[in-house]
């Protein structure tokens, strides 16, 4: 008994620990604070990082962003989408799921493709270009349409943006996906699944419906769940994997040049 009470006293301080962080980071950035403005006039507008189709046209693209949820929210959780495009193409697809509206939850170009989520600026997690990203593009739109919750939404603990994000990654092991640990959702599986692939796509994860499980993955590293509170240790780059602020170290982009 002594062992499990230190691990939850410990899981309880870095809990809060990171809380407290995040809470800081978000004061500090603005994004507790009007400077987002109200929910129909925050940003929307492109943050420029996205590749000029128009310059790049010959080259194929796939990235994947996140930017932290609008309002108190923002301060726990991440909102992800995925934009790509083939070579020859002067547009992006952006694909994401959206809690708001009837019906199918997973849209299309309802946003720019690197667009400030409600006045918060993305961050690019994943960019592959060139043959590798061409070749993975069939199997993301495949993964897109084999989505097992198309038209069911819930913020915790799933199914939502981040489960959506996860489930791509789980079918294209290719794209090397790492969502951060304060991506809310991404570990919910069904209980008829609880055993299965990591978000990444490359280990092993064992979940109870996204509150409860245990992730070794390629890219994850080792990370414990508890009620859908993310803590662990990523290997390779060296990270802390946190609940709230994301983690600790270096940044997860990952680069295929052309």
């Amino acid at each position: 008994m002594l062992p499990l009470k230190a691990f939850l006293i410990s899981f309880l301080c870095i809990v809060l620990l990171s809380l407290a962080a995040s809470l800081a980071q978000a004061t500090r950035t603005g994004e507790l604070t009007s400077e987002r403005g109200g929910w129909a006039t925050a940003r929307r507008d492109s943050a420029g990082i996205a590749p000029d189709p128009h310059q790049y046209a010959n080259l194929a693209i796939v990235q994947v962003y996140a930017a932290p949820t609008y309002g108190w929210k923002g301060a726990v959780a991440v909102h992800p989408w995925i934009i790509f495009k083939r070579a020859g193409e002067t547009q992006y697809n952006r694909y994401e799921v959206i809690s708001w509206g009837s019906g199918d939850k997973v849209r299309r170009n309802s946003n720019l493709p690197d667009g400030y989520w409600y006045g918060a600026k993305p961050h690019l997690l994943v960019e592959h270009r060139g043959k590798e990203a061409e070749a993975m593009i069939p199997q993301i739109e495949a993964a897109i349409k084999s989505y097992p919750w198309p038209t069911t939404y819930r913020a915790w603990p799933g199914p939502n943006s981040n489960t959506f994000m996860a489930h791509i990654g789980r079918e294209v092991p290719a794209l090397k996906l790492d969502l951060p640990a304060n991506a809310l959702g991404k570990d919910y599986r069904s209980l008829l699944h609880p055993i299965g692939l990591p978000p990444s796509g490359r280990g092993l994860q064992v979940s109870l419906l996204g509150v409860l499980g245990v992730t070794l993955g390629a890219e994850e590293g080792l990370e414990v769940n508890v009620l859908g509170l993310n803590l662990g240790l990523d290997f390779a780059p060296l990270k802390l994997r946190l609940p709230f602020i994301g983690g600790i170290g270096q940044d997860n982009l990952q680069k295929d040049n052309p």
